[in-house]
Parts: structure tokens; C-alpha cells; sequence
């Protein structure tokens, strides 16, 4: 397999990076290898917190510390001092670099920490979850790589051409930096928020890949400048959070050429994926396993269930991280195991319908039992969002002495704030009673991170205090 530094010769004289200079990366890839290769000599290569806003010199700074064998850990920017100090006491970094550390730590060795025992380089991806929580997966040049070839032959053996708008210190967005960056593709980097005003680069969509989380393509539906771009995509690839079904219709009637796809920052993003002409065809599925994967619905009890049987989804990839940073340190808090995880056992719950397509029903943890009846709230949000009468929607259970728990929903309100009554009547004809959500809290925006996920707990507390202030 070829290694970060093979990939930046064979591209040292293409223009590929739009918007920046192809020749600058380069050149500052080479000056960053060049400093982190001289802190590693004759001791263990440092650790290496990544901090970088700006694009270029986040890839740039990525890219040699992969090849300086540098374990390097993501960062977002915009973490807050409580979320600094937790990841300052989780890593002991003895590096850090980017812009937005200087208030926090210098770009300076540190006393050294106890040595990281590996074989390969190893990159750290912040996960949060619905938790909210920071954690690491840790992958390798070659688990992203694994994730690169599977994505490659999935969709025809042809150079990837990305239009990013996700972050690059995430893996929705980092996957596409090394799609672009090893098949000989060319890479767009622009914030959403840029796109979104229409202030977009000048290309043929057409060639190009975009990868869009459902919350953006919502709003991007709102503006027909938008919706007319995005038809002329060669693939919409959506994920990071379930999409809803009237969403999905509406993207359909627009012509959209929408790949939803599913995966995690464990798996390197998607080993499942449907194609364009699947969607625009009808199916609202995520798809076919990608070559590199294995996917099975299995029990409780471990069983492999059959078609259109609801069980956990079980995944075996040569994309796996190797676990998480850092829960998987042996007993003496400095090693890392020789291998990497063979199976995920994930939380959400789906079937296989006789295509082979992967279905998504919910969350197992996220499954509400309200006097004894199951509820899943992807199901209750699809039809709240089927209403038009919100632009977004969250639906939990809340605990209740009577009922064990109670469907509540949380939604921030089209234009003006519809009475509960409107929203009850809205859903009389789509859910059975016990699933019709009991508490209907308006807000102004639901907690979502940059993937478009919700951030449960701080949720639970917005909910938790609405209540209390209805019954004060």
C-alpha cells in the first residue's frame, strides 16, 4: 500500500486542491514532515494535537504527521474550555498544533509522556455521539485507505472528485480529503455556511461528489438557487443522522441525485450506501454493503436473522478502528493492541429487505416503552416532519410513575408556533394513540453538533426544565 508521501509525489504537479494552491500544499506538507521527523529522532514520535482552522495547513499538518509515524489526534476548533480540559487530561499531548491552541498550549515538546507501543501510525477521530461525551476511534493510514478502495469500487473505479462542506477534523469530512487526495480526484473545501449563501466555487457538479448531513439538505431545499445546484451533482451522499421520509421525498420530486448511506466514525464513514438511481427510482433504503464490508441483522442472543427479520446490526469491515482512545491501553496505561477490531456491534436496529438493501428502523437505546409498547422515535419524527408544521424535531422518552416513560417531542416550530391541538390533529391519522408524543416542547433550535446529530443529554436537560417551569 502506498504511503501519504508516495500519494503527494505522484500529485506534486496537479492543480486538485480548487480554491487553494496545489504547490503550497505540497510544500508545506514537506516542511511540517520535515519538523516533526526532527522531534522524533532518537525518542518516541510525540503525540500530536491538531487544531487547525484553516484547510490547507490542517491537511497539510495531517498528512506529515502520518508520515512522521506521529500519532496525531483530531481537534474541532471550536471545543470550549471544559471540552479542552477534558481532552488535555485524556491525551497529555506533547505537541500541538494550529492557531487556535495558542491560548491554551504552546507548539512546544512537553516532558514526555508515558510511549505509545504500535506498529503503524495511528489517527485519532473525536466521536461524541448523542452522548456529548468526546471520545477517540483510532484508525491507521491503512484502516482509512480500506475505507478509500471500498468507496473506489463501489462506484466505478474512477477517480473521486469531492465538493466538502463537512469538517475536516471529523470523518465525514476527512474521508473526502482522502478520496479526492489518493485516487488522483480533485477536492473542493467550503464551509456550508458559504454554500448556503450562494457563494459557491465555480464547477461542473456534474463530477463532482458532495456529501451533505440531512439539517443541510433541508435548508438547502428551502432555496431553489440550492436546489438547482444540487441536481446537477453526480452523487448527493447524505448521512451522519437519519434522514426523514418527507424529506427524502421532497429531495426525490427536486431530482436529486441522493446516495443515503450509513456508517460511523468507527467504520470510516459509510459501509453501506444506495445509489442515485435506486433513490430516484423510489427507494428510500441506505442501500448495498460496500465491497469492503460485511453486514449482518443478528438477535439479541447473537443469532443471524433472515430478510426483512429486525435485529442489531452487526458489522465486519477492513475499515474497523481499533477501538477507542484510550479504553483499549493495556494495564500498564502505555500500549495499544497488535490488532484491530474484528466486529461492531452497533446500537441501531434494522433488516435487509429482499434486494439486499440495508433498512434502518432506531436505536435500540433510544427505543421508548410507554405501558408496555414499544416505540421508535425515528418513526414518531417522520410523521411530526411529514406535517410541514416544524423544521426540525426530536422525539425522546421522559420517565413517568404511570406509563414507565412518555413520548415527548421537542421541535422548533415552522414560522409561527402551531397550537398542540394543530400538531395533535396533524398526526391523528399516522400513529396509533400510544405512539402520539404526550409533551410538545417549542424551541429554537434542537442541541445538534456539526453531523447534524443531537446531543441527547443537553436535551434531557432542556426538557427536564421546561417541565418544571410548566408545573411551577
Amino acid at each position: 500500500m502506498e504511503r501519504p508521501l508516495a500519494y503527494l509525489q505522484q500529485r506534486s504537479t496537479d492543480d486538485w486542491l480548487i480554491g487553494y494552491e496545489s504547490h503550497q500544499f505540497n510544500q508545506l506538507t514537506q516542511q511540517f514532515f520535515q519538523q516533526l521527523s526532527q522531534l522524533s529522532t532518537g525518542r518516541t514520535p510525540p503525540k500530536l494535537l491538531l487544531v487547525e482552522p484553516h484547510p490547507l495547513r490542517f491537511l497539510a499538518a495531517f498528512v506529515a504527521a502520518v508520515a512522521a509515524n506521529c500519532p496525531v489526534f483530531l481537534c474541532n476548533p471550536n471545543w470550549v474550555q471544559q471540552e479542552w480540559q477534558q481532552i488535555f487530561e485524556l491525551v497529555q499531548p506533547d505537541l500541538i498544533f494550529g492557531e487556535a491552541a495558542n491560548s491554551f498550549l504552546s507548539l512546544s515538546c512537553s516532558p514526555p509522556f508515558p510511549a505509545l507501543s504500535y506498529n503503524s501510525e495511528l489517527i485519532m477521530i473525536p466521536t461524541g455521539g448523542s452522548s456529548g461525551k468526546i471520545r477517540f476511534a483510532i484508525h491507521t493510514w491503512e484502516t482509512l485507505m480500506a475505507s478509500v478502495r471500498g468507496f473506489y469500487h463501489y462506484f466505478g473505479n474512477e477517480s473521486v472528485n469531492s465538493f466538502c462542506t463537512l469538517p475536516l477534523y471529523h470523518v465525514s469530512g476527512l474521508m473526502q480529503f482522502m478520496r479526492s487526495f489518493t485516487t488522483g480526484g480533485k477536492l473542493v473545501i467550503q464551509p456550508f455556511k458559504q454554500v448556503e449563501s450562494g457563494n459557491f466555487f465555480d464547477i461542473n457538479p456534474t463530477d463532482f461528489f458532495i456529501s451533505l448531513v440531512p439539517t443541510q439538505l433541508q435548508r438547502c431545499l428551502q432555496n431553489p438557487q440550492l436546489t438547482s445546484w444540487l441536481s446537477q451533482f453526480k452523487t448527493v451522499l447524505l448521512g451522519g443522522a437519519p434522514a426523514w421520509a418527507s424529506l427524502l421525498e421532497q429531495a426525490r420530486y427536486h431530482n436529486i441525485p441522493l446516495a443515503p448511506t450509513y456508517g460511523m466514525t468507527e467504520t470510516a464513514s459509510q459501509v453501506v450506501t444506495l445509489k442515485p438511481d435506486d433513490f430516484l427510482a423510489g427507494n428510500n433504503s441506505c442501500g448495498q454493503v460496500l465491497p469492503h464490508a460485511q453486514v449482518t441483522i443478528r438477535s439479541f442472543t447473537d443469532e443471524i436473522l433472515g430478510t426483512h427479520q429486525t435485529g442489531m446490526i452487526t458489522i465486519e469491515a477492513e475499515s474497523l478502528a481499533l477501538g477507542y482512545y484510550p479504553e483499549i491501553q493495556g494495564r500498564n496505561g502505555n500500549s495499544l493492541p497488535k490488532s484491530k477490531i474484528q466486529t461492531i456491534k452497533s446500537d441501531d436496529l434494522g433488516f435487509f429487505d429482499e434486494q439486499g438493501n440495508l433498512n434502518i428502523v432506531g436505536r435500540s437505546s433510544q427505543k421508548i416503552i410507554t405501558g408496555g409498547e414499544n416505540v421508535f422515535p425515528a418513526e414518531v419524527e417522520a410523521a411530526i416532519q411529514s406535517t410541514q408544521l416544524v423544521t426540525d424535531i426530536c422525539v425522546i422518552g421522559i420517565p413517568d410513575t404511570r406509563w414507565g416513560q412518555v413520548v415527548t417531542a421537542i421541535y422548533v416550530p415552522h414560522i409561527a408556533t402551531p397550537p398542540t391541538p394543530c400538531l395533535q390533529a396533524a398526526i391523528e391519522d399516522k400513529l396509533s394513540k400510544y405512539k402520539r408524543p404526550k409533551h410538545w416542547i417549542s424551541v429554537d433550535q434542537l442541541p445538534r453538533n456539526a453531523q447534524g446529530k443531537v446531543n441527547y443529554e443537553q436535551l434531557q436537560k432542556i426538557v427536564m426544565t421546561c417541565l418544571d417551569n410548566q408545573q411551577s
